[in-house]
């Protein structure tokens, strides 16, 4: 099991597809902000914009990940991305619309391929070996790392060097090329589980709602990132560092998480995946806590890149318990549940910060959101070990059954009367 499993052209046109995908969704809410700054109250605006894409991406992300056909996926991905290319490129064509029409245009840039990110993920791992899916996971880490790292640089210094309706033209271009990189890829997967010949019936949705404990902690694992990125420039503030180290120190907590995914798949590592889950949780909520205590750039640096480091594997092990949650036909339905869980996580994490910030210093305010994020990942942990322990019952019940269940008799074999010769008893 090394990266070697993963090295194919195919992987390789994956990686193509996927950062044509991803890249537009990184970009998209600071190009709002630098499309609509130049406005009355442009700030303000920009953060309604950005607002009606995450909501985009929270309701379009379960709503068309339960109805992607593995069978059909090709179409259904391309579908979403297109529709999204044209959801980035209105703002960008009409940058002076009404405000109402640019959130119609965002929201739909939001949701139209919110489903992508769980068909790319799962077609990404039939692409390997089943034993290299770690090792693909990881592989899909480090490329997200790379492009939440270049996306901020390439959307300010598009705005401010060529025009603020540049990044958002960029984002649909892209987008429109991940399109024609689907047609490198298979049309889909295959369903050879109860899940996928029982759609109709509900046991999609009961199997999805059954892996909640995942959600849970697949949330808390990027709402410090969300803390991170909204609170910094106000601590950096707090602490009397300028503001315009927000960027370098996220860009290494983004390079801490490519560095942190490479490290993870390099090697099998012990305890089960919840466990492992919680420990880097625990890590990374340490490692952001000292990043809001400690009064110096170089300690918030270090601090922030550890806490990428320890973040980027909690990801991973979140994805990989989703893998053994759920059957193969359901695996694109929950990547895309989870990544409406995630964008709920980020969303709450941004408004608790926000809140608090009118009211009690930065330092405070990472620290509420460090406990929220600690009490979303016991709460997960919690769930997952019941069920668990609810599973390891229920397989032994299942062989006590079977055990006590009595032999039924050879239909070859007569049955043999007072102990005496069986030929003799006809």
């Amino acid at each position: 099991m090394s990266y070697r499993d993963v090295a194919s052209r195919q992987v390789l046109a994956w990686a193509c597809t996927a950062v044509g995908a991803r890249m537009p969704v990184a970009m998209g809410p600071l190009a709002l902000v630098f499309l609509v700054r130049g406005r009355p109250g442009g700030y303000s605006l920009g953060a309604i914009l950005a607002a009606a894409y995450v909501i985009g991406e929270i309701v379009g992300a379960p709503v068309l990940g339960m109805r992607l056909r593995a069978e059909r996926a090709r179409t259904h991905l391309a579908v979403g991305l297109a529709v999204g290319a044209v959801g980035f490129a209105g703002p960008g064509v009409f940058p002076d619309a009404h405000p109402v029409v640019l959130a119609a245009f965002v929201f739909v840039a939001g949701a139209a391929p919110a489903a992508s990110t769980g068909g790319l993920r799962t077609l990404l791992t039939k692409l390997v070996p089943e034993r290299a899916a770690a090792q693909a996971l990881s592989i899909e880490s480090m490329l997200m790392s790379g492009v939440w790292a270049v996306s901020p640089a390439a959307v300010a210094g598009l705005a401010l060097g060529v025009a603020p309706r540049a990044p958002l033209l960029l984002a649909a271009f892209l987008m429109t090329t991940s399109v024609a990189g689907l047609w490198l890829l298979p049309a889909g997967w295959g369903t050879d589980d109860a899940a996928g010949k029982d759609r109709a019936g509900g046991a999609l949705f009961r199997l999805l709602t059954g892996a909640w404990p995942v959600y849970v902690t697949g949330a808390a694992s990027v709402t410090l990132l969300g803390l991170a990125e909204l609170v910094l420039p106000a601590l950096l503030e707090q602490r009397g560092i300028g503001v315009g180290w927000s960027g370098p120190l996220l860009t290494g907590m983004a390079v801490g998480g490519g560095l942190g995914a490479f490290a993870y798949g390099l090697r099998t590592w012990p305890g089960l995946l919840r466990t492992r889950s919680v420990v880097l949780m625990a890590g990374t909520s340490l490692c952001v806590t000292l990043a809001a205590l400690i009064p110096d750039t170089a300690g918030i640096a270090v601090a922030l890149t550890v806490a990428g480091t320890l973040q980027s594997g909690a990801i991973l092990i979140r994805n990989l318990s989703l893998r053994e949650a759920l059957p193969p036909s359901a695996l694109a339905a929950g990547y895309s549940i989870m990544y409406a869980a995630a964008g709920a996580g980020y969303a709450a994490t941004g408004s608790l910060a926000g809140a608090l910030l009118n009211v009690v210093a930065p330092s405070t305010a990472v620290l509420a959101g460090v406990g929220l994020t600690l009490l979303l990942t016991g709460a997960g942990w919690w769930g997952e070990a019941r069920h668990a322990a609810r599973s390891a019952r229920g397989a032994d019940i299942a062989v006590a059954l079977a055990a006590a269940e009595p032999t039924a008799p050879d239909p070859e074999r007569p049955p043999i009367r007072g102990g005496g010769d069986p030929e003799r008893s006809l």
